[in-house]
């Protein structure tokens, strides 16, 4: 078995876990010479789920991270972010957020 298949097999047994939650964050890395944003998803284990780089921090980039994500792994129980407010507005774009039930929490 590839490491592929063991990140598949392994993420695959955890979405029927109960407490399935990430941790969605973005750093500033060197790359070639240039600075980039790094965009990650982190799930309640600590294995990186997704990761992706692009130039800019808004919600344009954000919103195709998180349909990146979403596609590979499913929907997770609870998000929790930075506090980035690309994040909401993403999260209202794609309907996670339900105004009734705290989704996603913010850490500070």
């Amino acid at each position: 078995m590839f490491a592929d298949d063991l990140r598949r097999a392994r993420v695959s047994r955890m979405c029927g876990f109960r407490h399935w939650r990430w941790h969605l964050d973005e750093m500033y890395v060197k790359l070639n010479g240039g600075m980039v944003y790094l965009w990650r998803a982190v799930d309640h284990g600590g294995e990186v789920l997704e990761s992706f780089v692009t130039k800019t921090r808004d919600k344009e980039a954000a919103l195709t991270f998180m349909k990146k994500a979403l596609k590979r792994h499913g929907s997770p129980e609870a998000i929790t972010t930075d506090g980035l407010r690309s994040y909401g507005a993403v999260m209202e774009e794609l309907g996670c957020r339900d105004p009734t039930v705290d989704q996603v929490e913010f850490s500070r």
